[in-house]
């Protein structure tokens, strides 16, 4: 391999990763700008690089950020409208200019007043919704070179990630109100769980909910066990025109069959032995509202065909009757089983999974979704401290780190049982790693995971097509756990069919771990 050829694939594997940071980084508009900043500087190889705010009013320009020489002085200079930066935000174009001082628009005020001396630039706008909203620049290229046009496509690259983070910071911040609204317990006539999340997966997850909630579809939603299901059914319900009425809850794993049906469709006095009194089932229970069904892949095959009718007529009868009860009610189900699985061996009926499957949502475990564990963990103190009469300030840096690096199996549940024990056998004033009893050993399937899709990167051995279907293998393995090997989500996750996916399955040799 020639050393141009090891330089590309280097400057490859650069922009890749850096194009990955930028994209996780939006959470934070102070950690976004350093993002790009050193993503620029690394994968261009130059002396300086900042990000600079351009003001929609009158088109002037701030810096925001600065990496590399005279960075705190620059910081305090206001940009004219009349610069190459201003030019670039106006025109929404790129710009190489490897003479600076010879450019009709180069504005020298920076320049004199930091005695730092522009050789050469390249200028990239971020637009978001058809507005330049920041102006990267990248000054003086290492090794007094002229930057290239390879080196602007770079840049744009870049930018265009930076646009879209830049998009996704807005959203978020846009939604941040509401999820602080959403931190405290519903009361609507019963007890809702509190709500509390900040992560992008979950944000998503409900910009979704938003939609889904205006219409009376069923919903599936699937996901492992402890990662909050049933809070998510209950954001459905709340956020419908069903929310003033019965939200009803229904655990299908919890009953035997027999139990389980009369619970669901009730029954009259004498259907069975100790059927004493007629009763009423959840179905008519939730007439007007919304039932959740959760551990729906534990109903009985004999259930699955009533409740089948159900979903299709709206109609059924109590155990021991004749008497068709009709209901208005809105279904939900949740799963931590993988229905597509078993429909194919005969456990689960198609026609009922299609019913229920009209509005999939797929919810991450709390290893995907990292943002969530401080304020979840903040949340469950402030719970547990009050009912242990113990005046937690908060958590030590080694315990956050500790819950943090964790790989959290048992999900959100597994997460609150943790902070319960550590309230009551701690000793105030912050709760340490001790305190949370974890056990050792289970973050390392964080590492295996990560490193997923990466190994082949490094091995040289392989021809072309040999190591691209490696990483196809490795990288839509990492995305199918992340679906819990649900190949209708992994699917969506990857842009592409639910029918390539099984094909690439075989033709890959995937095997679920």
């Amino acid at each position: 391999m020639s050393d141009l050829e090891v330089n590309f694939i280097d400057r490859l594997k650069t922009l890749i990763y850096a194009n990955t940071r930028i994209s996780a980084s939006y959470e934070s508009p102070r950690k976004l700008l350093s993002v790009i900043l050193e993503s620029v500087k690394t994968v261009l190889s130059c002396e300086a690089a900042s990000v600079l705010t351009v003001n929609q009013e009158d088109g002037s320009l701030t810096f925001d950020d600065v990496l590399g020489p005279k960075g705190a002085e620059v910081k305090k200079i206001h940009v004219e409208k009349e610069s190459i930066a201003g030019w670039v935000a106006e025109h929404m174009e790129p710009q190489i200019v490897n003479s600076a001082i010879d450019d009709e628009r180069f504005n020298p005020y920076v320049q004199n007043s930091t005695n730092y001396i522009t050789r050469n630039m390249m200028a990239y706008p971020v637009v978001v919704n058809g507005r330049s909203v920041a102006v990267i620049e990248v000054l003086n290229k290492s090794d007094n070179q002229d930057f290239t046009q390879e080196d602007l496509d770079v840049l744009e690259l870049i930018g265009m990630q930076a646009s879209v983070a830049y998009r996704n910071l807005s959203d978020y911040r846009g939604k941040m109100d509401q999820i602080d609204q959403m931190q405290h317990s519903f009361k609507n006539g019963t007890e809702y769980h509190s709500f509390v999340a900040k992560s992008p997966a979950v944000l998503d997850i409900l910009k979704v909910l938003d939609s889904v909630a205006k219409m009376n579809s069923s919903v599936l939603i699937v996901g492992e066990s402890g990662v909050g299901k049933e809070l998510f059914a209950e954001q459905v319900h709340l956020r419908s025109d069903r929310k003033d009425m019965p939200f009803v809850r229904v655990n299908c794993g919890a009953l035997s069959p027999t139990l389980l049906e009369s619970e669901l469709f009730g029954h009259v006095k004498g259907a069975f032995t100790d059927a004493v009194s007629n009763h009423m089932g959840r179905f008519e229970a939730a007439d007007g509202g919304t039932i959740f069904l959760d551990e729906i892949g534990e109903l009985p095959l004999d259930l699955q065909v009533k409740l089948l009718r159900v979903l299709q007529e709206r109609k059924f009868e109590r155990v021991g009757s004749s008497e068709t009860i009709s209901v208005n009610v809105r279904v939900i189900a949740a799963t931590n089983r993988n229905l597509e699985e078993m429909v194919e061996n005969g456990s689960f009926r198609s026609d009922l999974y299609f019913r229920l499957n009209v509005v999939p949502i797929n919810v991450p475990p709390l290893r995907d979704r990292k943002e969530d564990l401080e304020v979840l963990s903040q949340h469950f103190l402030e719970k547990f401290r009050m009912e242990a009469g113990k005046d937690f300030k908060g958590f030590s840096e080694a315990a956050m780190e500790a819950i943090n690096s964790y790989y959290w199996p048992g999900n959100i549940r597994e997460l609150e049982n943790a902070v319960e024990r550590a309230c009551i056998l701690g000793t105030p004033p912050y709760i340490e790693p001790s305190d949370l009893h974890l056990p050792t050993g289970l973050d390392r399937h964080e590492t295996q995971e990560s490193s997923c899709g990466t190994s082949v990167l490094f091995d040289s051995g392989l021809e072309l097509k040999d190591a691209v279907n490696e990483f196809k293998k490795e990288y839509i393995t990492k995305v199918l756990i992340k679906s819990n090997w649900n190949q209708t989500e992994a699917a969506r996750r990857l842009g592409i069919q639910r029918t390539y996916v099984s094909r690439l399955l075989n033709e890959l040799d995937i095997k679920r771990v």
